[in-house]
């Protein structure tokens, strides 16, 4: 009401002051007009000053409010982020927006790493599904939900965790809305790992090739990124392909092997050449087992070796094409040997399922991209290869992958 009147008076003011300057060169101005304009500037001036003097005490009690709010959540803040518990905040897309320390030591994550990504990363696929059965189930109603599932962290063992989920109401404040969790491991899971006896040597590029294993132990890496060797543990692809790789002194680096659904590999394969590393070519899923797992379960030794000595076979059967004196011969016959273990049969020929480079197929050749531009027009010219819409080589079916070790 104060600020009312007030206003009121302004306009008031800025009438009279209006007519004194549309007046201001006449002779005779209106009596009294002029002293009844200067009383209303100094009473405005006077109420400008206590509007001043108000909006500075506001001003300073709104400082004051803020200080304490700011502090106030730096100590939730802290104590989100000391919490013995794992705790994190995801949006309705499941991706990470927040999580503590005990969160990223439970998924042994870098916590800078976290935020940003997808909690299904961590996830298998049973407990995918679980996940996005009650993070769906969470969103329709008003109380928490409580479920027990699987986590995969990064090169570790999975532990099975007790997730308590709330929906946090953000309709006062505009923001979107999350989901704050709250995952505590509920104990070692036991490990009941063993391989199907229905592995099939002669069909690697099946991306489901061992049917009996615990899905809960399975490990997901998306596709581009890398998969930490360590010598203590052997890696196994249940599903999608894996490539090995040494980085030389330049800085080159120098293509190993591939490992598909159902072939094992570990750091002591390639450790002894350099600095070996593992990256995931499409989306993978691992598990992973100790030496001394190994030793202990005879029966399990025995499945991996054939797997383990394909592996060998590919090594192997790469060094006789690097040998090979023509670049050209080399590719082809690299092509040839992609074709056989990763290959997908179509109408035209064998499909290879992914994506090589230029860099990629250079570095295996052991010659340069542009040598390798070239040899593969003319494989394309001479009809012996083509290439798809989504540039996956094809090897026609005239050029057969026999490849001898």
């Amino acid at each position: 009401m104060l600020t009312d009147n007030f206003v009121q008076q302004i306009q008031s003011m800025q009438g009279r002051l209006d007519l004194l300057l549309h007046d201001i060169d006449c002779p005779q101005l209106q009596p009294g007009l002029l002293p009844t304009a200067l009383k209303e500037l100094g009473v405005a001036s006077e109420e400008i000053q206590v509007t001043l003097e108000e909006l500075h005490r506001q001003n300073a009690e709104l400082l004051a409010m803020r200080r304490t709010l700011e502090e106030e959540r730096r100590r939730y803040k802290d104590l989100f982020e000391l919490a013995p518990d794992s705790y994190a905040i995801v949006d309705l897309s499941g991706t990470i927006r927040e999580a503590n320390q005990a969160t990223a030591k439970l998924l042994n994550v870098s916590q800078r790493f976290l935020s940003g990504k997808p909690l299904t990363t961590f996830l298998n696929a049973e407990n995918r599904e679980i996940f996005w059965y009650k993070f769906n189930e969470l969103q329709g109603m008003a109380e928490s939900q409580e479920w027990t599932m699987h986590l995969c962290p990064r090169d570790r063992q999975p532990v099975k965790v007790a997730v308590v989920a709330s929906l946090s109401n953000c309709e006062q404040t505009g923001q979107p809305k999350t989901i704050l969790l709250s995952l505590r491991e509920i104990g070692d899971p036991n490990r009941h790992l063993y391989l199907s006896d229905k592995i099939d040597p002669h069909n690697q590029n099946v991306d489901v090739s061992i049917d009996e294993l615990d899905l809960s132990q399975k490990q997901i890496y998306l596709k581009g990124e890398t998969i930490r060797l360590r010598p203590e543990t052997v890696w196994l692809v249940c599903r999608g392909i894996v490539k090995l790789a040494i980085a030389c002194e330049t800085g080159e680096e120098v293509l190993l092997g591939l490992a598909g659904a159902g072939s094992p590999f570990s750091a002591l394969d390639i450790e002894a050449f350099g600095l070996c590393e593992a990256t995931a070519l499409t989306e993978v899923e691992l598990t992973c087992f100790s030496w001394s797992e190994l030793a202990a379960d005879p029966d399990l030794s025995q499945k991996l070796l054939p797997k383990v000595n394909q592996r060998l076979q590919q090594t192997t059967a790469l060094l006789a094409i690097s040998g090979k004196r023509h670049a050209k011969s080399r590719l082809h016959h690299l092509l040839l040997l992609l074709a056989k273990q990763i290959g997908q049969p179509t109408e035209r020929g064998i499909r290879l399922g992914i994506r090589l480079t230029h860099s990629d197929l250079a570095a295996a050749c052991s010659t340069t991209r542009v040598t390798i531009t070239r040899m593969l027009g003319k494989l394309q010219a001479e009809g012996t290869i083509e290439i798809d819409s989504k540039n996956h080589f094809i090897v026609c079916h005239e050029q057969r992958p026999q490849i001898s070790a």
